[in-house]
Order: structure tokens, then C-alpha cells, then sequence
């Protein structure tokens, strides 16, 4: 595989990262900027984790993966969000609490497509350890520009875009389901 798919491939994966950073980062504050920092750290880990964990995986589980992952990522991103929109709405001027939880979840629905390139790359025979590589630095650097993105746009319209981050995640999380789930 060339190092131009494998850049596009890795921007992709890094879109949902990239987003959910923007939404978490409106409502960090300067003083919280080693958040953005573990986040793209977290979010770089597990886009280039998956991928290897689908490669050994394999066939069989990409058919149970294929069919739930969907779901799964629309489901974490749909409480998250929810939880965000709930939050902007009951409190005023409330600092942003940094959660390894919450971020263990994000950067859980936000690879599990990552898992599905991984056994993708299996199939075709293809090395994992570069991609991967390339794969976590993109979603790496584009969370914690996402999150300074965040940041600076947060202060500008104060904590109400909270909600709007929150709104962000469910549509990424419907996105997800609609790109991968069919109704028919």
C-alpha cells in the first residue's frame, strides 16, 4: 500500500476523533490544555491499536463486528451527546471535568471502524505496522489541533456550545449507523 492511501485511509479514520476533539475542546479552558494533549494521545492509541486488533482477528470476527459496530458507536456517542446537551442546559458556567472514562469510551466508538480496516488489511494481505503507524500520528495530531480548535472558538461563545458538541457526537454517532446499517 502507498503512503498516500494510507494518509487518506488515516485522515479518515481521524475524522470522528477530530470532531468529538472540537466538541470537547469548546469547553476547555487555557488552564486545561493537557486534556487535549491525553485526548489526542487516546484517541492516536486506539485508531492504531484497532486496526492491528481486526488484522488478527480476521474473517469471522468482522461478520459479528461488521453487524454491531454500528450500533455500538451510534449508542456510546448518543448517551455521550446527550449527556453534553443535558449538561450545557442544567449548568451555567460549570468548569469541564476531565473523565478517562468518558474518554475511554470516546476513543472506543470513535475506532471501532479501525477494527473493520484492520481485518481489510488482512484479507488483502497487507503489513499492518505502517499504516498504523501512519494511522495514529493523523489522529493524533488532528484531535489535539481539534481540541485547541475547540478551545478557541469555546471562548468565544462561552459554555453554551456544549450542547452544540453534544448535538455533534449524536450526528456522528447517526452517521455511523446510517453509512453502515441497512433498514431494508
Amino acid at each position: 500500500m502507498d503512503l498516500l492511501s494510507m494518509v487518506l485511509i488515516g485522515v479518515g479514520l481521524a475524522m470522528d476523533a477530530f470532531s468529538i476533539s472540537v466538541s470537547r475542546g469548546l469547553a476547555l479552558h487555557e488552564s486545561e490544555t493537557n486534556y487535549a494533549l491525553i485526548s489526542a494521545l487516546s484517541f492516536g492509541t486506539f485508531q492504531a491499536a484497532m486496526p492491528v486488533l481486526g488484522w488478527v482477528s480476521g474473517l469471522e470476527i468482522q461478520r459479528l463486528v461488521s453487524a454491531l459496530a454500528p450500533w455500538a458507536a451510534f449508542i456510546l456517542l448518543l448517551i455521550i451527546g446527550l449527556k453534553m446537551i443535558y449538561e450545557s442546559l442544567i449548568m451555567e458556567e460549570e468548569e469541564f471535568i476531565f473523565s478517562y472514562r468518558e474518554l475511554l469510551v470516546l476513543s472506543i466508538a470513535t475506532s471501532i471502524d479501525a477494527f473493520a480496516v484492520g481485518v481489510s488489511f488482512a484479507l488483502l494481505d497487507i503489513s499492518i505496522w505502517l499504516p498504523v503507524i501512519v494511522i495514529g500520528l493523523i489522529t493524533f495530531i488532528l484531535s489535539l489541533a481539534g481540541s485547541y480548535i475547540g478551545e478557541r472558538v469555546g471562548h468565544i461563545f462561552e459554555n453554551r456550545l456544549e450542547a452544540l458538541g453534544g448535538l455533534i457526537l449524536i450526528l456522528i454517532g447517526l452517521k455511523i449507523l446510517l453509512e453502515n446499517v441497512s433498514f431494508t
